[in-house]
């Protein structure tokens, strides 16, 4: 299997190994909310505050790293949003309660400008025609490292101090920004016509999206699944709470998703890479619905798994792909701006799944799953639509096609 990533370069494995010692000690957003309610003294409506305006940070972040990576280089970017995030961390058991409101945001944010910042990193390292491939090594990094960090934080938590969470996140972000500085090199990889190719002119933002119609569905898409995908962390372990489960079943269920996505995702992107993109993001949407669909059928052990199932089967095809088909269809001065659109998006339902659904949970529990089934199975059906009548972006007639330009000095800076 490992022979069909041939074609990834070695900074790619590099910045994944980094990216894998980080996440196993990135625990603090799991255990954040019983760190404030307990050593802190929170109460639960204020703990929620700070973990809301948490959420707000990150996908804040999400949405502008890219903007600074096109302006300053993606690597310094990561570099500087790393460091300001692991201080942040690291100061958290020293800082009075009520500046935790502020600090909690600040570092979320600079862990979404991270996000962004590592996904346009990998886009410009990446030739064309590989980032599938790169972004599912990335990402299945990532996963193995939340698999042994939140065990692992829980010893730490409960065995000597939930400050040493912080300590060790912080510690594990400078060491991401120290390894990154060292494994990704200045100059990206040269980038095809295709991704040169910004329509007349450079353009502003607008205008390039205008030009690549697959991408703006693409992100409408993901915004309403998004918004879908998130319920697995909210209502659905109330629903299932509700039918008599308590949390062992929950937590079976996402390690169960852990482990179906730390064990297909790069098979399944070796597999598919040949495939049209936008039939296999189509696909994955349409699977995400129909996990949730299994739910109408009532609360069971069977339910719940037959649904995780699903979902994680559809997170693999369309997660990885759609950010690769970003990447690929950016034009060369805007592959950050490109990516943390889609990365904000990508994230927008930390915010806004909790409370709609929630809300829609509260007052008609019995509309939110064939609710969620129908707007995950109609963002997929019209992504495979947009398959069906051949999406070919930023090829309009009479497009002029940009200069090459360096990619050290356009994108990566150094």
């Amino acid at each position: 299997m490992l022979r069909g990533f041939k074609d990834v370069p070695r900074a790619v494995w590099l910045l994944a190994a980094g990216v894998f010692v980080n996440a196993v000690v990135s625990f603090t957003f799991v255990f954040v909310f019983l760190y404030l309610t307990g050593p802190r003294g929170l109460p639960v409506t204020g703990a929620g505050l700070a973990t809301g305006l948490g959420g707000v940070g990150l996908v804040a972040g999400n949405f502008t790293g890219g903007w600074y990576g096109d302006r300053f280089g993606h690597r310094r970017v990561l570099l500087a949003a790393s460091a300001l995030g692991g201080l942040v961390l690291m100061a958290f058991p020293l800082l009075p309660t009520p500046l935790l409101f502020g600090a909690l945001p600040l570092a979320q944010y600079a862990s979404g400008v991270v996000r962004a910042a590592n996904s346009a990193l990998v886009a410009v390292t990446v030739p064309e025609g590989s980032r599938r491939l790169a972004y599912a090594v990335v990402r299945s990094a990532s996963n193995g490292g939340f698999a042994i960090g939140p065990p692992l934080g829980a010893l730490v938590a409960t065995g000597i101090s939930y400050d040493w969470l912080f300590v060790a996140d912080g510690l594990g972000t400078l060491f991401f920004a120290l390894w990154t500085a060292r494994a990704v090199p200045a100059r990206g990889a040269p980038r095809s016509a295709a991704a040169r190719d910004g329509g007349p002119g450079r353009g502003g933002l607008w205008s390039q999206l205008r030009a690549r119609p697959g991408v703006l569905l693409l992100l409408g898409a993901i915004l309403v699944v998004d918004l879908v995908y998130r319920q697995q962390y909210s209502a659905f372990p109330v629903f299932l709470a509700d039918h008599g489960f308590d949390a062992r079943v929950f937590g079976f269920a996402v390690a169960l998703n852990g482990a179906v996505v730390l064990l297909l995702e790069m098979p399944a992107a070796v597999a598919l890479r040949a495939h049209p993109p936008l039939r296999v993001i189509g696909a994955g949407l349409l699977l995400v619905g129909a996990g949730y669909a299994m739910l109408m059928l009532g609360a069971g052990v069977a339910g719940a798994v037959a649904m995780m199932l699903l979902l994680s089967v559809g997170e693999i095809l369309y997660k990885t792909t759609a950010t690769a088909y970003v990447a690929d269809r950016a034009p060369e001065h805007a592959v950050g701006r490109f990516q943390s659109l889609y990365a904000g998006v990508s994230v927008s339902g930390v915010v806004l799944g909790p409370p709609l659904g929630g809300a829609l949970y509260d007052a008609a529990p019995g509309l939110l799953w064939p609710l969620c089934a129908l707007l995950a199975g109609g963002a997929g059906a019209a992504v495979l639509y947009a398959s069906a009548q051949g999406d070919r972006p930023g090829r309009r007639a009479g497009a002029v096609r940009a200069a090459p330009v360096p990619e050290a000095r356009a994108a990566t800076g150094t």
